[in-house]
């Protein structure tokens, strides 16, 4: 891939300090949009037990080996961070500093920095210090309590709503803002970008519908959580499954049309006391043939049903191939940049890398020399 500069955040100069999950996901959101994002990496690497050059996460990023431990170490980051705009960092509370990086000796470096901390609850509270993961951060926020049948658990949806959705993003949010302020004023700050925070922010539409009541506070019983016999995921003959979303009464009278359903049957939707009826008669049709054969009676229909599909599947579906929501890159099926811009779109420039791979060309092109001297380990 060439390393052409191009995306919105042209020119926009990004430090990463390395870690894993959501932070990385935020730096690679801003290296798509066209940030020279520079991931400063333990020499030994972040652990993760997979191919660097296979973590998507780290693509279009360059990778400088450096040891926050090691004699001169810290200085080489604060130089960085003096030629930088953005830094990211997802340490627990109280670590970059101890490390010599927090947000003090930075924005003294630096005033018009845009420092950015990347946690799951936050650089306060009474958890603020404590272990956690994406499912622990979703179910105190009741973002885990929304998901799953109403007799049986919640399921964990991987790690897209906490970490991404109600991490990554809202850190990304959070910089792109405090970043326009620093162009206006010459002062930088500090982003706080918690999982729980945003996570609790994702649910205020529900919020909203709980005090008109229109939602009920239990799994199960609503319009968009399964509860509604229109509006959920049924098996197909073949163990596939099809997604519902019949919402609106125009839809739903084409779902049902195209369902086959009986006038009897289809009136249930408006008597929440035969939704029950409705269901088993909705589940009992769609059990009659294949999801490749459902997929054919909706595919271009206003019935809003679609088929689910695995990783693997989507990126053939005939919708996400022409718009080229995928790319393969080096043998690397991935998400493309996202989302699209007319003048300054982004792209894929860099493949992921292992860590220290760009040392040199970064100590060049920030003019770093202090990066070419550095031990390859600190004293362990």
């Amino acid at each position: 891939m060439a390393d052409v500069a191009g995306g919105p955040l042209a020119g926009v100069r990004v430090v990463e300090l390395a870690g894993i999950g959501p932070g990385p996901f935020a730096g690679m959101l801003l290296g798509d949009l066209g940030a020279d994002v520079v991931r400063v990496d333990r020499p030994e690497g972040p652990g993760l037990g997979i191919d660097p050059r296979r973590d998507v996460t780290h693509r279009n990023k360059r990778s400088v080996g450096v040891d926050l431990k090691a004699d001169g170490g810290v200085e080489a980051v604060l130089d960085l961070v003096g030629r930088a705009d953005v830094l990211l960092e997802g340490y627990r509370p109280g670590v970059a500093e101890r490390l010599g990086v927090g947000p003090g000796p930075c924005l003294e470096r630096n005033p018009r920095l845009v420092y950015g901390r990347m946690t799951g609850w936050g650089q306060d509270g009474p958890l603020a210090r404590a272990a956690g993961h994406d499912i622990g951060y979703i179910a105190v926020t009741g973002a885990l309590g929304l998901t799953g049948p109403a007799g049986g658990p919640p399921y964990p949806p991987a790690n897209l709503l906490g970490d991404y959705a109600g991490g990554s993003l809202y850190l990304v949010v959070g910089v792109l803002s405090a970043l326009l302020h620093a162009r206006a004023t010459g002062t930088g700050q500090v982003v706080d970008a918690a999982i729980v925070d945003g996570t609790a922010h994702l649910t205020a539409m529900l919020h909203g519908m709980l005090a008109a009541g229109a939602w009920q506070d239990r799994r199960g019983g609503n319009l968009l959580d399964g509860g509604a016999p229109f509006y959920g995921v049924y098996e197909t003959s073949d163990g596939g499954h099809m997604a519902v979303g019949a919402l609106e009464p125009r839809f739903y009278g084409e779902f049902v049309r195209l369902l086959g359903l009986d006038d009897a049957e289809a009136t249930a939707r408006d008597d929440p006391g035969r939704w029950g009826e409705l269901r088993d008669a909705v589940a009992e049709r769609f059990r009659g043939r294949t999801r490749a054969e459902w997929t054919a009676v909706f595919e271009g229909t206003d019935a809003c049903v679609a088929p689910v599909l695995s990783l693997r599947e989507a990126p053939g579906h005939p919708h996400l191939a022409a718009r080229g929501t995928f790319a393969d890159r080096d043998g690397v099926v991935q998400p493309a940049p996202a989302p699209r811009f007319s003048a300054t779109p982004g792209s894929l420039r860099r493949p992921p890398a292992p860590p220290g791979a760009h040392t040199e060309e970064v100590a060049r092109d920030w003019g770093v020399p202090r990066l070419r001297s550095l031990p390859e380990k600190g004293p362990q």
